[in-house]
């Protein structure tokens, strides 16, 4: 199984399927969260090597709160399940009797919908632009991080996201604290682990930050060092109540010209 949510670099999938060749094993995927990027050709497409691929179709997809399962070529299903004819099964028929009747009741039309006005807008060209403005937004801000003394696990990033790690720069600061005192000053982050993490999954010690949000609102590169320098005002004083609310204050002054959904 390959997937991530807190990963910025991109995978080889060619590898990992020739592994699961090798061993016979069921090479499966969740790209959620690169899905936009993957759509795009921005990153490797999974369906070309694994056997099956999950994914939302909200995140990068920018659709609606759903989900999808993709198979790029059918096979008969390796545990000889069989029809009531005998015939076994092919995988896509498991599929597709797990989702309907096996977890799911009536069908949500208008997240159907949503969903094929979503796929429809990822076929067109503006759609890549999109995307390309994501990717390198995330480059400037993870730089912008670096440059400032932050730790981003692996260096850098491929996609539309980074994980913080916040201990090289204030190693008795939590990633619970951070979160909260960057969502109060409207800055969205949320806690998160990070490699050889000392701390629990309740307190951690790291933030991960995104850009597709930011990017549908218009932002591109020359806002990401004023976003990370906002974001370290914060951190350096997570406390003060002045502090937050002056970044808020900024936050909210400059995004009040950036209305949702400008892209």
């Amino acid at each position: 199984i390959a997937g991530a949510s807190a990963y910025s670099r991109e995978w080889d999938y060619a590898r990992i399927r020739r592994v699961a060749d090798e061993i016979g094993a069921i090479f499966m995927v969740d790209m959620a969260h690169p899905a936009g990027l993957i759509a795009a050709g921005l990153l490797d497409n999974p369906v070309k090597y694994a056997h099956i691929v999950t994914s939302t179709t909200h995140k990068t997809l920018r659709g609606p709160r759903g989900g999808i399962i993709l198979m790029g070529k059918d096979f008969p299903n390796p545990w000889g399940k069989t029809t009531p004819k005998g015939e076994v099964k092919m995988m896509s028929a498991l599929l597709d009797s797990a989702v309907f009747p096996g977890t799911q009741g009536g069908p949500l039309e208008h997240v159907i919908a949503a969903k094929a006005v979503a796929f429809g807008e990822a076929l067109a060209p503006e759609f890549k632009t999109y995307q390309k403005q994501v990717k390198q937004n995330a480059a400037v801000m993870a730089q912008a991080f670096m440059d400032k003394g932050y730790k981003i696990i692996s260096g850098g990033t491929d996609n539309h996201s980074m994980l913080v790690d916040l201990r090289t720069k204030f190693p008795d600061l939590t990633g619970k604290v951070a979160e909260k005192a960057l969502v109060a000053a409207d800055i969205t982050t949320n806690k998160n682990m990070v490699p050889f993490d000392t701390r629990s999954a309740f307190q951690t010690s790291g933030l991960r930050f995104g850009t597709p949000a930011i990017t549908t609102r218009g932002l591109k590169e020359d806002k990401m060092p004023w976003i990370v320098d906002l974001i370290d005002e914060v951190l350096q004083q997570p406390e003060s109540d002045a502090t937050i609310t002056r970044v808020r204050e900024e936050v909210n002054r400059e995004m009040n010209q950036h209305p949702l959904f400008a892209w």
